[in-house]
């Protein structure tokens, strides 16, 4: 297994791939001051690496060097997550330590399911979406391409989550989100468009 990334976010997958026994064959990435990262090497200006995961924590680059790849996509998911048997994961996405996702629930692809965060039963979680530490989405949620949960936020069950948008980091949403914008709060509330 490949990661394209050699940061912060690529540390934690390793320890992923470390604890599902997978080999991890090297990292890509484009700053090329960066020649190892927790002792694989990173190379430089090559692309053809696979299986590979992105592993860049920020959306829209994430998605940005998906389309540029041509490759065959793995997926990393910790030993101690909680998954229903009926959950489908994509190519791609990643689900960190402690995290929980109940029945029924879709994550698309390239997502990240960060430590602790809980997605309850028949949530939709559309591509490239970041759902971030000990984030709780409550049934029936869905989050629309793009978007990022940030740490803590509380989502009630039924709320829809627009497209590209930022939910700030420790916010309850009782009330649907519309697309590109940021929103925060207990209530949470639109806060300006992005």
């Amino acid at each position: 297994m490949y990661l394209f990334g050699a940061s912060g976010h690529a540390k934690v997958i390793i320890d992923i791939l470390k604890a599902l026994n997978i080999e991890i064959d090297g990292l890509v990435d484009d700053d090329i001051l960066v020649n190892n990262l927790l002792g694989y090497p990173v190379f430089h200006g090559r692309t053809e690496f696979s299986p590979i995961i992105v592993s860049i924590g920020s959306n829209l680059i994430r998605k940005k060097v998906v389309e540029k790849l041509s490759a065959d996509f793995g997926t990393a998911i910790h030993p101690s997550a909680i998954i229903s048997d009926t959950v489908v994961i994509n190519e791609g996405s990643v689900v960190m330590q402690g995290a929980i996702i109940q029945s029924e629930a879709k994550i698309g692809r390239h997502c990240i399911i960060n430590t602790g965060a809980s997605v309850d039963h028949d949530c939709v979680i559309e591509d490239f979406v970041h759902i971030s530490p000990h984030s709780t989405l409550c049934g029936n949620v869905s989050v629309g391409e793009g978007s990022w949960i940030g740490a803590g936020a509380i989502i009630i069950q039924g709320v829809k989550i627009g497209k590209w948008s930022v939910v700030g980091a420790g916010s309850v949403v009782t009330k649907d989100i519309p697309d590109n914008v940021l929103a925060a709060g207990n209530r949470c509330k639109v806060i300006k468009r992005i």
